[in-house]
């Protein structure tokens, strides 16, 4: 019996070691795992969010917590910082940049380039050119000048026209000679001038000489033909035209001009041309009239520049090398051409912070010149924007206006950002509340505004986007 009772109490003592022993791990375990989620709150909380997105869907993005097009809670991302605590939007290992081809340029402050290179084409000196036509009923009798492009002297003579009208005329005239009356002698030569008579031809007919109902017409200046409407034995009148010349000895070159570089041209600016028809040889000339009006087709501004043409080796139509001297502007900050990257929208670049680090900037452009185009707002002097690549690491960045909005404080992007822009970016992010419907008919597509998706690309397991989840 006493055995048994110490048995008994041998075994309670040992229930109760156990019991107690569960409760203390229990407690210990609770308070750890308090411990690890007020320090991973604490560490959340520091780490600063870009953006939301749905679990679902990557691209689905807002700038505040809501709920997805599925009715899920959206997860925020969070800014992944590196050893510097600098925040990028693309981090690319060193060791693949040579291989994606990343190449960068130093963005420069300085003189945007003074000229501009464009084509163009020769045509006539309109100013030049002179409408031949009779003032009197007749027929061409002969033709002196028989086709398009002929040359032609100044007095030469151009046609012969049987006219019984232009006999009368003369006639009168020496009609009012005999009479002695100068009014009406000033009437008939008059008349005569009316109907084309020259002065040489007056004054012969006041002597009594060339009386005839054939009357010749002659250049009033030297040219070529460039319009030829009639042929011998044809029957023409006061409205018929019968020719056109034009003067070689100066002609035009029309050039046309981007529609972002117009605000460089201005009149009177000196221009260098080439022709494919003389190699290494030049023409110098002035821009002589801009015209008023964009070509809705061609987005372009038409420029007329005249050259001097004294040996009349231009001719029309032929194939001009253009180069406008413009006004260079000394403080412009520039960068090449293949660094923007243009949308519908608003213009960007990638500016490279080191490291494998890279940032999307939004800009505001402003001219451009040659392969040179000028930068607003958003980039300074002495930062470097991607030439090569860009459109991968843009794509990879999957930059929307979200993004382009959030973006403005990040290291690689300056402070400045147009109105126009702020609005445009904050048209494009809709609040969370909005309706699923609504949400979901303005969900961005997954592919980028430059046509590439998301790196389906065999080195794009190489490339981690900046963006570090909520674990």
């Amino acid at each position: 019996m006493k055995n048994f009772r110490w048995f008994t109490a041998t075994l309670v003592l040992f229930a109760l070691a156990i019991f107690l022993g569960y409760e203390i791990g229990s407690r210990d375990v609770t308070l750890a795992g308090s411990s690890s989620k007020a320090a991973t709150d604490s560490s959340t909380s520091e780490r600063k969010v870009l953006y939301w997105k749905a679990p679902m869907d990557a691209n689905f993005r807002r700038d505040q917590p809501g709920k997805s097009p599925m009715g899920m809670d959206l997860v925020p991302v969070y800014a992944s910082e590196d050893e510097n605590g600098e925040s990028s939007d693309v981090k690319i290992s060193p060791a693949v940049v040579n291989n994606l081809g990343v190449r960068t340029e130093e963005v420069q402050q300085g003189a945007l380039s003074n000229r501009l290179e464009t084509v163009g084409y020769v045509t006539y000196d309109e100013d030049t050119i002179t409408s031949i036509n009779t003032r009197a009923d007749g027929w061409v009798e002969k033709l002196a000048v028989k086709t398009v492009g002929s040359a032609v002297d100044s007095g030469q003579m151009l046609y012969e026209l049987f006219s019984p009208k232009l006999e009368t005329a003369q006639r009168e005239y020496q009609t009012a000679l005999k009479s002695g009356s100068q009014s009406l002698i000033a009437a008939s030569r008059q008349r005569m001038r009316s109907l084309g008579f020259t002065a040489n031809q007056i004054a012969n007919a006041k002597r009594g000489q060339d009386i005839s109902d054939r009357v010749s017409r002659r250049a009033p200046t030297s040219g070529v033909v460039v319009e030829l409407n009639i042929r011998e034995g044809a029957y023409v009148q006061p409205a018929t035209q019968v020719m056109k010349l034009a003067d070689l000895s100066k002609v035009w070159v029309q050039v046309e001009i981007d529609e972002g570089s117009a605000a460089l041209i201005e009149k009177g600016q000196p221009v260098i041309a080439r022709f494919e028809a003389f190699p290494g040889q030049q023409w110098k000339g002035t821009v002589d009239y801009i015209y008023p009006a964009v070509d809705e087709k061609t987005r372009t501004v038409k420029v007329r520049v005249r050259f001097d043409n004294p040996d009349r080796k231009l001719q029309p139509n032929m194939y001009a090398h253009v180069t406008i001297r413009t006004a260079s502007r000394n403080d412009a900050v520039i960068v090449p051409q293949m660094a923007l990257i243009r949308t519908g929208q608003s213009q960007r670049v990638i500016v490279a912070l080191g490291d494998g680090r890279f940032d999307v900037c939004p800009v505001e452009v402003g001219a451009s010149s040659g392969n040179w185009v000028e930068i607003l707002a958003g980039l300074h002097a002495g930062q470097r924007v991607v030439t090569s690549a860009q459109f991968m690491l843009d794509s990879e960045a999957n930059v929307d206006a979200a993004a382009l909005r959030l973006g403005n404080d990040k290291p690689g992007c300056t402070a400045e950002q147009t109105s126009t822009e702020s609005d445009m970016a904050s048209m494009s992010m809709p609040n969370s509340d909005t309706s699923k419907s609504e949400t979901a008919a303005k969900t961005p597509s997954t592919t980028s505004s430059h046509g590439m998706s998301n790196m389906n690309m065999g080195t794009a397991a190489q490339i981690e986007p900046n963006k570090a989840e909520q674990p």
